[in-house]
């Protein structure tokens, strides 16, 4: 399974040369007699040949991890056949008579969520069934990949400023009952409430100084007590003066100022660069005091 150049052709016949599709092999002609075979897969680019794929499930529930040459993060694929944006897909071998299982391959270094778990976050409170709150969508990459893990029971609701990204994520949503797209500012929350119900977490995404206050004002508005919050905070975008290190710090405290209990905090390096992926809970419920 030659990478464009001398393969072995997959059937009969000597050596193939192979015409590289995607990554991997695409259609390869035999040198010598029998057939040079066809590379198997071909679709988006996925991981080909006879290599069997092996799916298992992540600790994250939602997530899964292709296990092979090079392990990588996936999701079930709840549009079988269909890349978002020209991520690799892989089928997992079903058992006899079932229907093969389509998993998209999910890249850390576009996505600051994917990043998050392949970094090995403790807790994720986007998981199966589950009402998301997505503050700055963007084109809908990783929300694609949210809509993938909450599955058709849950919903995800992303919101995007940009009138550009807003149209990519809006088709994008097209193909995904489960992603309701709204093209408005973060910053007034009252402009899109009659869309949205109460969620269960909310991911922010918005490289934005004002970052904590925006979420904190989103979740008066629709987080449940309880609720979870994972913001992504790029530290340059907040004071690009100040150490990151100084910066998570003077976020974490303003959002402990506005009702959100941080639980853990994550570097996403190598991923991304002085970013970091902050968790944590909407109003806690308080325990201690009647034991």
């Amino acid at each position: 399974m030659g990478k464009g150049g001398k393969g072995k052709g997959f059937d009969k016949g000597g050596k193939g040369k192979v015409k590289g599709k995607g990554k991997d092999g695409g259609k390869g002609k035999g040198k010598k007699g029998g057939k040079g075979g066809k590379g198997k897969g071909g679709k988006g680019g996925g991981k080909k040949g006879a290599a069997k794929v092996v799916i298992e499930p992540h600790r994250h529930e939602g997530a899964f991890v292709s296990k092979g040459k090079d392990d990588s993060l996936v999701t079930r694929n709840l549009v079988p056949g269909e890349s978002v944006y020209g991520e690799k897909r892989l089928v997992a071998e079903a058992a006899d008579g079932e229907e093969k299982i389509e998993y998209r391959v999910w890249n850390p270094f576009r996505s600051k969520l994917g990043a998050g778990i392949v970094g090995g976050i403790g807790s994720c409170f986007v998981k199966p069934g589950a009402k998301v709150l997505y503050l700055g969508g963007a084109s809908g990459t990783t929300v694609s990949h949210v809509s993938d893990m909450i599955g058709p029971e849950g919903v995800v609701y992303a919101v995007e400023f940009s009138h550009r990204s807003g149209r990519d994520l809006t088709n994008m949503a097209k193909r995904r009952p489960n992603v309701v797209p709204i093209v408005e500012d973060a910053r007034q929350p009252q402009r899109y409430r009659m869309l949205i119900g109460m969620v269960d977490c909310i991911f922010s995404d918005g490289a934005q100084p004002d970052q904590a206050r925006i979420v904190a004002h989103n979740a008066n508005f629709f987080l449940k007590n309880g609720g979870g919050v994972m913001i992504s905070i790029k530290a340059s975008c907040v004071d690009s003066t100040a150490a990151p290190e100084a910066v998570f710090a003077a976020e974490i405290d303003r959002l402990r100022k506005d009702g959100i209990k941080p639980k853990e905090q994550l570097t996403l390096e190598p991923y991304h660069r002085d970013h970091a992926l902050v968790c944590g809970i909407y109003r806690a419920a308080k325990k201690k005091k009647d034991e």
